[in-house]
């Protein structure tokens, strides 16, 4: 038996009903509870735990990113829409005056802000590719990290959220050791979201472009087959959420960053993430509010 009978304003209640979490006042924005916390951790942790013999090196970056990895990677082509930019005051005190005469007042005062060097990161690995600059070894680089990610995507609906968390995987090297990974991974996820009981399936998808140039981009993604989530019902049965996204960039960040296979071709790249808090999400709807009352297999696969 659900949470709820797959309804998004329903669901959004009973998530703050129960404590899990909680609401701060601007759409697609909300604290977390312990619980909810607990749960999240648990499955970062058993992601973890299934790939340690993989041999990731581990990264942390933090929820700012150089602003000229979104420019050199033309990210503002694709999604103008979903950036965030980071502007601050450079002023004086007579400029500092005006502004806070403008909050008082209660008008707008964006204008006296500007753009600073950062943006909010709008995707886990875009953080990393510049670390892979240069020759990476024979068998390729493979990097995880755990990332805050920022999206302009205001909405009461509770797994469209501005400021998530993801466990991201980054796998740099040939074609065939890229695509290979990819495909492993892509098993793997489906599997481990199953395991806990998830009504889980993968299935090919394209990212959100903007514009009408954009639809031309995404109907050649699903083409190439270059984008996969492994999807889960979440607030609704017939559009299921995704809580994984599998990306095969071929030569993009490659060519952006300088990046080369041994033998002096362009390297190309894949990531994986898990969207934690839509998992997490997802097993609270499929198996009820109160962790307590959860199938044993499940509470034994997060609480081993």
């Amino acid at each position: 038996m659900t949470a709820t009978a797959y309804d998004p304003v329903a669901f959004h209640d009973g998530l703050v009903r129960h404590g899990l979490i909680v609401p701060a006042g601007v759409d697609g924005i909300f604290g977390r509870g312990p619980v909810f916390e607990d749960v999240l951790d648990r499955f970062d942790k058993l992601i973890l735990r299934i790939a340690e013999e993989d041999g990731a090196q581990v990264m942390l970056f933090p929820p700012t990113i150089d602003r000229s990895i979104i420019e050199k990677t033309h990210y503002m082509d694709s999604f103008p829409h979903l950036v965030g930019a980071v502007y601050s005051f450079f002023g004086k005190e007579l400029a500092a005056r005006q502004l806070s005469e403008q909050i008082h007042a209660g008008e707008a005062w964006g204008e006296q802000l500007a753009m600073t060097h950062v943006c909010l990161n709008p995707a886990a690995c875009y953080p990393v590719y510049p670390t892979f600059a240069g020759t990476v070894p024979d068998q390729g680089r493979l990097v995880t990290l755990f990332a805050w990610v920022f999206r302009h995507e205001p909405s009461l609906e509770p797994t469209r959220m501005q400021a998530f968390r993801v466990r991201e995987y980054v796998r740099c090297g040939t074609p065939d050791q890229v695509v290979a990974w990819r495909n492993m991974w892509l098993q793997r996820g489906v599997e481990v979201l199953q395991s806990l009981g998830l009504p889980a399936h993968s299935d090919v998808a394209a990212d959100p472009f903007f514009g009408k140039g954009g639809k031309m981009l995404a109907t050649s993604q699903l083409e190439q087959a270059l984008k996969f989530e492994v999807l889960v019902p979440v607030i609704s049965e017939q559009n299921p959420t995704a809580t994984c996204s599998f990306n095969y960039h071929q030569e993009k960040f490659g060519e952006a960053f300088d990046i080369k296979t041994p033998d002096g071709q362009t390297a190309h790249t894949a990531c994986l993430g898990f969207g934690l808090e839509r998992v997490t999400m997802a097993l609270f709807q499929t198996h009820g509010f109160d962790p307590a009352t959860w199938p044993a297999p499940v509470r034994q696969r997060l609480w081993p």
